[in-house]
């Protein structure tokens, strides 16, 4: 319970922006309470989608890698696995990192205090667990409630055949069949995961190419490799009807071949998520949203003195490590302190399907339709000693560059181990690096990360090895 003193920051959700907020916010010496609805700390980044998703995702890869053993000069016998056991394990690495947020709440002295939290003039926080109510008295207010799947009209989710990424990552038996509504990257990686454990995926997407938010070149290359294992993909498809049967669901869509009926098991809408800001008393107090987000200014202020908002609530990107940055920046703020604000031209985009796919800053036709005049480097991985070596070959570094002064303006990478090479690319942006600078950068051999610096080395003729 938590007491009547008048708190500095109070935190409405634990997820990794509003946990990281409450840290922060202790750091700095304010008293910081975080209020959550759900019994675990995470929220559905930790519980129920980044964490656990990916240690499915890394299943699948070494179920494919154990397929290929002979190709490694190894010589072992059917392959097989337990469904059960697969499925334990992601949830047994989210309940330990649930457990390490509560260990950090204890060691910064952050008051957790569980139930639903609403808006009241004051401002205050209203939580509710059950019968109980308890009233929290705040000079700042942080909304950090996150985000929930969206379906589309006319579309029921019912939790069995019709199901959403939290029902796909906890199936008690692996579908013989499965339909993907939207492939953006959470029906990318579920469609690589699920195939690679033997089911029969379609992959639905209603605009031209999959990936819709990444380069052009690259979501061509991810086309090719996941129709090479076998997942059945059509894009620029318009889904007209979703109807559940007694043991499969059809799915009706209109596409370059006219209308289609397609029959699967189970279907996974994945086409986005929603914030979730009902109930939080925003219409009272008069915070304004726009499509369905607390609309905030740079400094994740809202248009309601002493209320914040961060992460999915705020709008897109809706990603766990920009929900985080927000809350790290929206707290200093509200200490005083003199920073800059989120560097959003450097965000970086992750799919964790295999192979991996990352980006930031801008891709080549968007840098293309903002003016510049551009210079592209490519270094294919196949080119790549380390890529060789690990049997990794597929894919390629993409780099974007100013042509006129050489700085670098975006990157996208497919391929192995792209999520973590993304990073160097970040930090080379936001300080204003250029092709020079990457070049100039001495990389480890035999590493991936050499590919970064051929790339920038090509965009201007000076590769040493294409």
């Amino acid at each position: 319970m938590a007491g009547p003193e008048t708190y500095d920051v109070v935190v409405i959700g634990g997820g990794p922006g509003g946990y990281t907020a409450a840290i922060r916010a202790a750091q700095l010496g304010l008293r910081a309470a975080l209020v959550e609805k759900e019994e675990k700390l995470g929220g559905i980044c930790l519980n129920w989608g980044c964490i656990p998703t990916k240690a499915l995702l890394k299943q699948a890869e070494l179920y494919r890698l154990f397929q290929r053993a002979d190709e490694f000069g190894f010589t072992v016998g059917q392959v097989g696995f337990d469904w059960k056991k697969v499925i334990q394990r992601s949830r047994q690495v989210s309940e330990r990192l649930s457990k390490g947020v509560e260990y950090l709440m204890k060691k910064n002295k952050v008051e957790v205090v569980h139930g639903r939290g609403r808006l009241l003039p004051g401002p205050k926080v209203e939580v509710r667990d059950g019968t109980v109510v308890n009233t929290l008295t705040a000079r700042h207010i942080i909304l950090a409630t996150g985000s929930r799947p969206q379906t589309l009209p006319g579309v029921q989710l019912d939790g069995n055949q019709v199901i959403t990424s939290r029902e796909a990552m906890i199936l008690a038996a692996l579908p013989k069949s499965l339909a993907i509504i939207g492939a953006g990257a959470i029906g990318v990686e579920f469609a690589y995961f699920f195939n690679a454990f033997g089911t029969q995926v379609t992959l639905l997407e209603a605009l031209p190419q999959i990936l819709p938010r990444e380069d052009e070149e690259v979501a061509g290359i991810l086309t090719k490799s996941l129709a090479k294992q076998g997942i059945q993909i059509a894009t620029g498809v318009q889904v007209s009807a979703v109807k559940i049967g007694a043991k499969e669901v059809e799915v009706r869509y209109r596409g370059k071949e006219g209308e289609v009926v397609l029959k699967a098991e189970k279907v996974l809408m994945a086409v986005g998520v929603v914030g979730n800001t009902e109930d939080l008393g925003l219409e009272a107090l008069g915070v304004k949203t726009v499509k369905g987000a607390v609309e905030v200014n740079e400094r994740q202020e809202t248009n309601v003195k002493g209320i914040c908002a961060i992460g999915d609530v705020a709008g897109p990107p809706q990603l766990a490590h920009v929900a985080a940055a927000e809350a790290v920046a929206a707290v200093e703020f509200i200490a005083g302190h003199q920073r800059a604000p989120i560097d959003r031209g450097s965000i970086p985009f992750c799919t964790y399907c295999q192979p991996q796919v990352a980006s930031m800053g801008l891709s080549e036709a968007q840098a293309k339709k903002a003016g510049h005049q551009v210079k592209v480097g490519r270094f294919p991985f196949s080119a790549s000693g380390k890529a060789l070596a690990s049997g990794e070959s597929e894919g390629l570094v993409k780099l974007v560059f100013d042509a006129k002064f050489g700085e670098l303006l975006g990157a996208s990478i497919i391929g192995a181990e792209a999520t973590e090479l993304i990073a160097e690319l970040g930090l080379a942006k936001h300080l204003e690096a250029t092709y020079e600078e990457l070049i100039h950068t001495i990389h480890a051999h035999p590493t991936l990360s050499e590919g970064v610096m051929e790339a920038a080395g090509e965009a201007f003729g000076l590769a040493l090895n294409l």
